[in-house]
């Protein structure tokens, strides 16, 4: 049985009636507008020429003011309060004490402890595996009589690792690796909570090895553990205190560059303590430099330039890890992506994935991204910058600013132009102009932030490395560079599988037998890699 159509009220349906005919009237006389006069569509645009042909210098200023603002409030390095001190005086000359009255720092404002505090707190969340090696291990104490000068990033995740470090009964004395990447929130907080630290955002290279001397050059205080990133630290301690560094019974290192340098003094003789070779390590080198960049790049180039990869074309120096992980987020997001390398198997491999291996100078003329992946020096050169085309974006992920020649940009025909935090428009004389970020230096950590999970994996073998070289019996190691074991590499990346309840299938005793191996690893030599 059908029902009748509902009969609406007297005098509605006339009114529902008369609204439906204006409103398809509006919607076809807009399309009709749209589509069939463009006058009124000129007229439009002329009228909002009109509107912004004489803005007055007030507007301009508030503009350039409220653009400037928001540039320095959205794209500083990590946490929002980084940046957020409008004092210009340095923390060289402030006279500053922690709520026990300690001075023993020098930061940008020790009165942003407590957002550091809930930075650091934020990060213990997914360092669930150092936090299991603090409380696994500080009952005994590995560390009691260690007094570890360290130079690294001073972020929320370094500050997990350095507090891990003095719950084991380290004493800690720590500066920045890196004038850009400290949040200075957390090295407020790292000092509210007794760690000797010299560290601030922004440091001058002035600063920066005044920091490190602050840390070494103490009395009553003399190192005898280093864990450095970049080699800095290391190599100051070798050239101003070659006495402390006679004394020194560990030097844990973990960058390309740095391991580069201890090599360097292992071949001339000169390193006379035994160092450990972290970058090198499996938990560090196929996860912080290939995970790590492989999601930091897109953020930080992000929250700098805006820039849409699709269909954007980025040269990348060096198909190592680092450049292993920029490739694959470059790759997914549509750009196309050439490979620079001087090793033919990491040039091979960059072919089997799919990417084309050139020189710099076959195609630095048509690229719009350039970024180093190296830890070389002059990989991108004056005459490669002289040559992009305007507007090309020029960047490093690996840990040194040598790779970049930024000293040679540095001349009077040419203009630098901040544009935000980290960002720099470096203008040619004919106008052309190449944005620079972060002066060259490692993008990720100056100018975006890093999976804190993946620096983990990385916080926890430093550590390691540390208790070893600290407890090793006298002989175990000479004065050479060392890698880490492979059972302390498998123990780190256990630590982490329950984060991802992942459960191990075990040997059986006769498949152990098969293959040669104890049940319970390592079950890699050494020279796997």
């Amino acid at each position: 049985m059908s029902m009748p159509d509902a009969m609406p009220l007297p005098g509605v349906g006339e009114e529902l009636k008369q609204a439906k005919e204006i409103e398809d009237a509006e919607k076809y006389s807009f399309l009709a507008t749209v589509t069939k006069a463009p006058k009124k569509q000129i007229q439009f645009a002329d009228d909002m020429q009109e509107f912004t042909k004489f803005p007055t210098k007030t507007g301009r200023r508030s503009l350039s003011r409220s653009i400037s603002q928001s540039s320095t409030d959205s794209y500083s390095s990590a946490a929002s309060y980084t940046d957020s001190s409008d004092d210009e005086v340095s923390p060289r000359e402030k006279q500053q004490t922690n709520s026990k009255g300690s001075s023993n720092f020098c930061v940008k404002n020790i009165k942003q402890a407590e957002f550091g505090r809930r930075e650091i707190e934020i990060a213990e969340q997914d360092m669930s595996a150092l936090i299991s090696l603090r409380k696994r291990a500080q009952g005994e104490k590995p560390l009691a009589g260690a007094k570890i000068v360290g130079c690294t990033h001073i972020t929320a995740q370094t500050a997990v690792l350095i507090e891990t470090l003095c719950a084991l009964g380290a004493q800690c004395r720590w500066s920045a690796c890196n004038i850009y990447s400290t949040q200075n929130e957390v090295a407020a907080a790292l000092a509210e909570a007794g760690v000797a630290v010299f560290a601030w955002k922004g440091e001058s290279e002035d600063d920066f090895w005044w920091c490190i001397d602050r840390c070494v050059n103490m009395d009553g205080w003399q190192a005898n553990m280093i864990l450095d990133d970049g080699g800095d630290l290391t190599h100051w301690v070798y050239k101003k205190y070659p006495n402390v560094f006679k004394k020194i019974r560990g030097i844990v290192e973990e960058s390309v560059t740095g391991v580069h340098r201890l090599y360097q003094l292992s071949k001339a003789g000169k390193l006379c303590v035994p160092a450990m070779n972290v970058n090198d390590s499996v938990t560090k080198q196929k996860f912080d430099n290939l995970y790590c960049c492989r999601e930091s790049i897109l953020d930080g180039l992000k929250r700098t330039t805006d820039v849409m990869f699709g269909g954007k074309q980025v040269v990348v120096c060096g198909y190592g890890e680092v450049g292993k992980g920029c490739c694959a987020a470059l790759k997914a997001l549509g750009a196309i992506v050439y490979i620079t390398e001087i090793d033919p198997i990491c040039a091979l491999q960059a072919c089997m994935d799919g990417f084309r291996v050139v020189k710099l100078n076959e195609v630095i003329r048509q690229v719009d991204v350039v970024i180093t992946c190296t830890g070389n020096k002059n990989v991108v050169t004056r005459e490669h910058l002289d040559r992009m085309k305007n507007s090309c974006i020029v960047c490093n992920m690996g840990h040194s600013n040598t790779e970049i020649d930024v000293t040679s940009l540095r001349t009077p025909e040419l203009t630098w132009e901040r544009v935000r935090s980290q960002v720099d428009h470096v203008i040619w004389p004919d106008g052309k102009r190449v944005v620079l970020l972060a002066e060259g230096r490692l993008l990720n950590l100056s100018c975006s932030t890093v999976p804190t999970f993946v620096l983990s994996i990385t916080a926890t073998t430093q550590a390691l490395a540390l208790i070893e070289l600290y407890n090793a019996p006298e002989g175990r190691y000479k004065q050479d560079v060392y890698l880490l074991p492979k059972k302390m590499d498998e123990y780190v990346a256990s630590l982490h599988l329950p984060s991802f309840d992942a459960h191990l299938t075990e040997l059986t005793d006769d498949q152990a037998k098969y293959l040669g191996l104890n049940k319970n690893g390592p079950f890699k030599p050494n020279y796997y890699r």
